[in-house]
């Protein structure tokens, strides 16, 4: 093995979310310490690699084995084949699962495999598929390690997926919180500006049904006083969207910038920020806007309730639904001193305890550890 890993990631698509912007700030913070081959299960949907630093040495690869379709040994024959040419195999969600699969199989000469699990789609927002979790434990015998990043992901891996404890490692998704400590920049999000008087709604969030924001529209549209709201994002939901304004008669007071590089940058421009996911684990839009001092309103999924602060927790929904929502974003809107308490709270929570360079360091030596070469990934960002 050369002395600088060549490493593969197989992702179900590589548009910039929760995990590609883990994945990608890992990249960054090895800068050409590591190699990087990237396989989307979703060709076209690549637009996490705009993210990567220049500097990081890697390639998409372009004639990949197909990750997904109806079980097969000559496919899972050829993913094997493909991945025996790295150091080390990344996996990440139901999407990546057959990579797994191909290792359980034709496992010689393979290289170690790490999978990831972030949560579920659409389809398993509403409870896991029983056919699904068959496959995932008969599938994850095959990795030498399972990462999530939430209690709620660990007790599934334990309890349903039936995972060796010694095998689950839970590593929170950290951020550089430092950053999020400057002042935004006022044109960092195009077409919007702040306006006296209103309060700014704000969120972070890839434009797909899982994150029901229409919802958080509809929540918008009960509420009473001068608002805008930002949901800064790329995906197919935007018509969606845009039609849930209309009908509820705020279209003028919506804005969609589309995808932006750098939360920091724009994240202070909010006043809330709002979640209305129907599943979420440990949401690191959540985590950015906690750095910038931002109180959340948020419906109670995944560790959203235990990853606030103590001051933040009443405005965690009881329940799902945008009028539970509509009326934890209205008790901020209501109360600028409340929204800068419960935002010093959360920006104190976040610099003692979701720092980037702690999960940068714990990644690091799990992948070492894997390739049997500890300390040949750098702990901490040169």
């Amino acid at each position: 093995m050369a002395q600088r890993p060549h490493i593969l990631h197989l992702h179900s698509s590589f548009d910039l979310g929760g995990k590609e912007t883990r994945a990608v700030r890992l990249m960054n913070a090895w800068g050409d310490q590591a190699r990087h081959t990237i396989v989307s299960g979703v060709p076209e949907a690549l637009g996490a690699c705009d993210a990567i630093a220049a500097g990081v040495p890697y390639e998409v690869a372009q004639d990949p084995p197909p990750l997904t379709g109806r079980p097969s040994v000559a496919r899972y024959e050829a993913i094997a084949r493909y991945m025996r040419r790295f150091d080390l195999v990344l996996t990440y969600n139901w999407g990546a699962i057959d990579g797994l699969m191909a290792r359980r199989v034709f496992g010689k000469n393979v290289p170690p495999l790490i999978h990831h699990e972030d949560g579920f789609n659409e389809d398993e927002a509403g409870g896991l598929k029983p056919e699904r979790n068959a496959y995932r434990r008969l599938a994850l015998g095959a990795a030498h390690a399972l990462v999530v990043p939430s209690r709620t992901l660990e007790a599934i891996a334990l309890d349903v997926w039936k995972q060796p404890k010694a095998r689950v490692h839970r590593i929170v998704n950290g951020i550089a919180v430092d950053l999020y400590a400057r002042k935004p920049e006022p044109r960092a999000i195009p077409g919007f500006r702040r306006k006296p008087g209103e309060v700014v709604i704000g969120t972070l969030a890839g434009l797909r049904a899982v994150k029901d924001l229409p919802m958080l529209v509809r929540a918008a549209g009960g509420l009473s006083g001068k608002f805008q709201l930002v949901i800064v994002g790329e995906g197919p939901e935007r018509a969606n969207i845009q039609q849930a304004a209309l009908a509820m008669g705020i279209a003028d007071r919506l804005h969609l910038p589309g995808f932006l590089r750098d939360p920091s940058r724009f994240v202070g421009m909010f006043d809330i920020f709002a979640l209305s996911s129907r599943s979420e684990q440990f949401p690191i839009s959540v985590v950015e806007a906690m750095a910038a001092g931002l109180p959340i309103a948020a419906p109670p999924v995944g560790d959203v309730p235990t990853m606030v602060s103590d001051a933040n927790l009443p405005l965690i929904c009881s329940n799902y639904g945008e009028v539970y929502l509509r009326d934890a974003i209205l008790t901020l809107v209501n109360d600028a001193d409340l929204r800068r308490t419960v935002g010093a709270a959360n920006r104190a929570r976040a610099v003692a305890e979701y720092g980037e360079d702690v999960m940068g360091a714990a990644y690091a030596r799990l992948y070492a550890a894997a390739m049997g070469k500890p300390g040949i990934l750098p702990e901490s960002a040169p």
